[in-house]
C-alpha cells in the first residue's frame, strides 16, 4: 500500500469492508446519543433523490424515533394524535398537528430544496417517502440564486459563472437548512463520505456545511450497502450519482466531473492496489483540497506550507 494511502484511509477512517446492518446499528445509536449530549431538538436534512440523502435521512429518523422511544413517547403522541393508527396511514402533520419541536420531543425535518423545477423529480419523491420524516417541507431556492446573481452582474458588470453559480445553490440550500433548524434548535445534517472527502467534491461552506455527518467513514459502495439493508428503494440506491449544480450541464454525473470512477476511489479508500495514475489523481486531489477539510487556517497553522 502507498503511504500516503494509508495515511489518508486512518485520516477517514476507512474499513475495508463493512457489515451494513451493523453499519446502520452504530450510526444511528451514534446520532441518538449525539442528539441527547448536546440536548438538540432534532435534526434538519435536504433531500435531493440520491443515494447519500436518503440513507442519512433515514438513519436521522430512526435516531429520533429511538430518542423519543427513551423518553416514553409513541410516535402517534409525536405526531399531533391520540390512539392506535394504521402505519400505512399516517396522517401528514401540519401545523396544527405537529407540536414544536423539544429536547423531549425531537422532530426530524426532510427538505426538498430544488432550483425551479427539478429533473429528477420521480427519484425525490421516492426518496422522501422511504425516510418518513416526521415534517416534509419543499423550499425553492431559485429566487434565493437569481436574486443573488442578478445582484453579482449589477456589482460586477459581468455574469456570474456557472460554477460558481452552482456553488451559490448549494450555499443557498445549506443556508435554507440552518435557517429551519435555527427555529427550534436543532442540528443540521451532512452527507458526505469518504469518497467525497478524500476528492474534496462538495462545496465549502455549502454542502460541506453541516453539524454532524453520519455517513462519515463510509466510501461510496458501502454508502449503497447501508442504504440497501435500511430497505430504500433499488433505483436509488443504484441511481447514478450527479451533483446537478450546473444549468449549462444539468445532470452531469459526479464520475464526469471528478474524471475518476467511484470503484476506483472505493478501491483506493479500501486499501486495495489500483492503476498508479488513478493513485496519483486522488493524491493530488486529496493534498490540493486540504483546505475543505479543515477549519479556516491561521498564521500559526502549518499543514499548508
Amino acid at each position: 500500500m502507498r503511504d500516503l494511502q494509508r495515511t489518508i484511509i486512518d485520516e477517514l477512517g476507512v474499513k475495508p469492508s463493512v457489515y451494513a446492518p451493523a453499519e446502520v446499528e452504530e450510526r444511528v445509536a451514534f446520532l441518538a446519543d449525539y442528539l441527547e449530549a448536546t440536548g438538540a431538538a432534532g435534526f434538519v436534512l435536504g433531500i435531493s433523490g440520491g443515494v447519500d440523502s436518503t440513507a442519512a435521512g433515514r438513519l436521522a429518523q430512526l435516531a429520533v424515533e429511538r430518542v423519543r422511544a427513551r423518553s416514553g413517547l409513541t410516535d402517534a403522541v409525536v405526531m399531533g394524535h391520540r390512539g392506535p393508527i394504521d402505519p400505512g396511514h399516517m396522517p401528514r402533520p401540519t401545523r396544527e398537528t405537529t407540536p414544536s419541536p423539544s429536547r423531549e420531543n425531537p422532530l426530524f425535518t426532510a427538505v426538498r430544496l430544488p432550483y425551479r423545477a427539478q429533473a429528477d423529480e420521480a427519484d425525490a419523491t421516492a426518496a422522501m417517502q422511504f425516510v418518513g420524516a416526521d415534517e416534509q417541507l419543499t423550499l425553492n431556492i431559485a429566487e434565493g440564486t437569481d436574486g443573488l446573481a442578478a445582484a453579482f452582474e449589477e456589482a460586477t458588470g459581468r455574469q456570474i459563472g456557472d460554477v460558481n453559480k452552482g456553488n451559490v445553490k448549494a450555499r443557498l440550500r445549506m443556508t435554507a437548512q440552518y435557517a429551519l433548524a435555527g427555529e427550534h434548535g436543532r442540528l443540521v445534517i451532512g452527507t458526505d463520505h469518504a469518497a467525497e472527502s478524500v476528492t474534496g467534491f462538495f462545496t465549502k461552506f455549502g454542502d460541506g456545511g453541516a453539524d454532524v455527518l453520519p455517513l462519515a467513514g463510509l466510501n461510496k459502495r458501502q454508502v449503497r450497502d447501508v442504504a440497501r439493508s435500511l430497505g430504500a428503494p433499488e433505483h436509488l440506491w443504484q441511481k447514478v450519482p450527479t451533483a446537478d449544480l450546473l444549468d449549462g450541464q444539468p445532470g452531469r454525473t459526479d464520475e464526469d466531473e471528478l474524471g475518476l470512477r467511484y470503484d476506483d476511489i472505493d478501491d483506493y479508500l479500501e486499501g486495495r492496489e489500483v492503476p498508479a495514475e488513478v493513485a496519483e489523481k486522488i493524491e493530488a486531489i486529496w493534498l490540493r483540497t486540504r483546505h475543505k477539510r479543515t477549519t479556516p487556517v491561521g498564521p500559526r497553522e502549518a499543514w499548508w506550507r
